[in-house]
């Protein structure tokens, strides 16, 4: 299949998922908010496909990345239906799908600025490389809670349901804990299939 079919395949899916979300969601605004970086991401990929195409691994990452947003999006994150699932399974104090989030947050990025900085960047695999991929993801995890806390200060209450805190006063912490541990689990588990990946989208 080439990089252009599986790019259709996974707009398709997308617009698909996004209808779906958007029909009747939870909260209209905070869909909005959750959705919008799978409405940026849609574009970028389209636009680089050309000069830069993905490996498999990162353009199915993404695609299930934007899945678990959009779902997010249409529950918001406390109120998803499996994560209350897992709550009464496990026997948690709250629904961890945001937590879930957040470790895709981590997970999906660490193998698309890993692959960035090997194709772009020069960078050999190494301990450099797992280290600026790491503290990148840390960045970027950092930022998007930055974007939460001026969506508060903008919005007031109407933030609650995109915050997502469920009354927990360590949520951005441990959200960026489950961000770090997300990245770090995607290059232990995914580095040797990413290598091969990369050396043959390069040959």
């Amino acid at each position: 299949m080439t990089y252009r079919a599986k790019l259709w395949s996974v707009t398709a899916v997308w617009i698909v998922a996004l209808a779906l979300s958007g029909w009747q969601p939870y909260d209209r605004a905070t869909w909005w908010m959750e959705v919008a970086p799978v409405l940026m991401a849609l574009p970028v990929l389209w636009l680089s496909a050309r000069r830069f195409p993905l490996t498999t691994l990162s353009l199915v990452l993404i695609a299930l990345h934007g899945l678990v947003l959009i779902l997010g999006g249409a529950y918001t994150y406390a109120r998803v239906p499996i994560g209350f699932a897992v709550q009464d399974w496990l026997d948690l104090a709250r629904n961890p799908y945001d937590r879930f989030g957040h470790f895709f947050q981590g997970f999906t990025p660490a193998i698309v600025l890993r692959e960035m900085l090997i194709r772009l960047g020069g960078i050999g695999r190494g301990w450099l490389l797992a280290t600026l991929v790491l503290a990148c993801c840390l960045a970027v995890s950092a930022s998007y809670e930055l974007i939460e806390f001026g969506a508060a200060m903008a919005l007031g209450q109407g933030a609650d349901e995109f915050l997502g805190t469920q009354g927990d006063p360590w949520d951005t912490q441990w959200d960026m804990l489950m961000c770090l541990i997300g990245a770090a689990s995607a290059l232990l588990v995914l580095t040797p299939t990413h290598d091969r990946q990369v050396a043959a989208i390069r040959a």
